[in-house]
């Protein structure tokens, strides 16, 4: 709260660390608990540099749920045989899609179904009747995921560092930057059971189509009988999971997802914003350039309200703002679309080429926000996971094909919706959000999908000061890094 200089994205609120520079995140936990997760926020580095950053309730403070024995936390990851920062800048020359990774991973390790992989597969002893908590998170780059573990009910009880209302699932699906923890019993027949991710793919887009797996065995599980090489540990048991484009049990999912108690939802709204998300091209004045390789000779680009965000160089944009420096970005971004259209539907090429810019919305201090983030079909309709930084907002609704704002809001949740900082828009459909402005600074909102956040997926809020010191930004630290 209060410093945002210790949030972490490159020009945004900081310049980049500089190679052999350190650069110390000093910050409180104020009212908060959970899972949540760091990374690096700069290109592609978060590829290989993230981490689980775990907030234990205060002492005395009991789960709002039956104490698991131990948490196992469960980082999920891609992994590119190439150098990813090298992938990223080969797709920032030709302007074409980014290769896609080569393994998915569990804690670091891709598991037993890639090439020379087996030896390194995590496994995760469990004793018989024994409950754990798995402390879910989607580190990956690119993709969503689907979840799950042999034989066993995951029982959901906390997304994105808040408790929720308890439920069993099969399978769980998460975004990249989502968190998830469920409960785990270990009350099946003693062996060896597969966990196994795998993508969840809404668009029409290539994506690595490969199985991660660890292992989760019983620590009584028995042995494989017979002589020589027949001797040794049973194969474990796979997993159903859900079909790559199955976006109806991954939509089923996320609408199970209740806050745990009555929460506390903005009832007046003081800024009501409508968002496009989605993909777009930039036309090339030379198709056959070798830097418009995207399709028909274009490039890929991603907007919001159709303002593709191009990151500052000279400075970040809270040290403008904060100091008053002029020229490294305007606060005219749009509320709404710059142009009303059917925006699932077949939309007019002349639509599909955004303007790029570096624009930021101002917010008064302590407003009360709603935003509705509708997907667009322009090249591909697909579930974007928006992720705010500096806040929690309450997911009230959601829905499929174009926000009626007559309508569908007279059918959102406002006692117990879900508690997030990550959420996708359904696949060709619509997300509402909602969340007090009570925190001064500039904070990034943007796809986790980090390359449409290259392609221009982003924008900037400018929330004001309040009155008084303990509503005011904190003065910078001595040691932030120069630009």
């Amino acid at each position: 709260m209060r410093n945002p200089w210790a949030d972490g994205p490159e020009y945004i609120t900081q310049c980049p660390i500089r190679p052999g520079q350190s650069y110390t995140y000093k910050f409180t936990i104020e009212d908060q608990e959970g899972t949540l997760w760091w990374h690096a926020h700069s290109r592609w580095l978060r590829a290989t540099v993230y981490g689980a950053l775990i907030i234990y309730p205060r002492l005395g403070s009991p789960y709002p749920f039956s104490m698991p024995k131990r948490d196992i936390p469960i980082l999920l990851g891609e992994w590119w045989d190439r150098n990813p920062m090298d992938v990223l800048r080969q797709a920032q020359f030709t302007g074409a899609a980014a290769n896609v990774s080569d393994a998915y991973t569990i804690n670091g390790q891709p598991g037993d179904l890639y090439r020379c992989s087996r030896a390194g597969t995590m496994r995760f002893p469990i004793f018989p009747g024994e409950t754990v908590q798995l402390r879910v998170i989607n580190a990956g780059m690119n993709q969503e995921l689907f979840f799950s573990v042999a034989n066993h009910q995951l029982t959901v009880v906390e997304t994105d560092s808040a408790y929720t209302k308890p439920f069993t699932t099969n399978v769980i699906m998460l975004g990249p930057g989502q968190t998830t923890n469920v409960l785990i019993t270990a009350n099946q027949r003693p062996g060896r059971y597969y966990m196994a991710a795998r993508a969840y793919n809404s668009a029409n887009a290539p994506f690595d189509n490969t199985t991660t797996t660890a292992i989760l065995q019983y620590v009584n599980a028995p042995t494989r009988r017979g002589r020589g090489r027949g001797r040794g540990q049973m194969a474990p048991v796979f997993p159903v999971l859900p079909g790559f484009n199955d976006t109806a049990t991954a939509t089923a999912f996320t609408n199970r997802l209740r806050y745990w108690k009555r929460a506390p939802v903005p009832q007046q709204i003081d800024e009501n914003l409508f968002f496009t998300v989605g993909l777009g091209l930039i036309n090339c004045a030379n198709p056959n350039s070798p830097r418009c390789q995207g399709p028909n000779g274009t490039r890929f680009a991603a907007s919001i309200n159709n303002m593709s965000f191009v990151l500052p160089r000279r400075n970040s944009v809270m040290q403008a703002y904060y100091q008053g420096m002029p020229g490294i970005f305007t606060t005219d971004f749009p509320p709404v679309p710059p142009v009303q259209f059917d925006y699932t539907g077949n939309v007019s090429r002349a639509l599909w080429q955004p303007i790029k810019g570096t624009k930021a919305y101002k917010l008064k201090y302590r407003a009360n926000v709603q935003i509705v983030l509708q997907d667009t079909s322009i090249v591909t309709p697909e579930n974007h996971p928006m992720h705010l930084h500096g806040y929690q907002f309450y997911v009230v609704g959601s829905g499929f094909g174009n926000f009626n704002p007559r309508t569908d809001p007279a059918r959102f949740n406002l006692f117990d919706p879900p508690e997030r900082n990550t959420i996708g828009t359904p696949p060709g459909g619509w997300v509402a959000i909602r969340f007090v402005a009570d925190n001064p600074g500039a904070w990034f909102m943007h796809c986790h999908i980090d390359s449409h956040l290259g392609w221009g997926l982003a924008m900037v809020f400018l929330v004001e000061n309040g009155r008084g010191r303990l509503q005011s930004v904190q003065a910078p630290p001595l040691d932030l890094p120069r630009c």
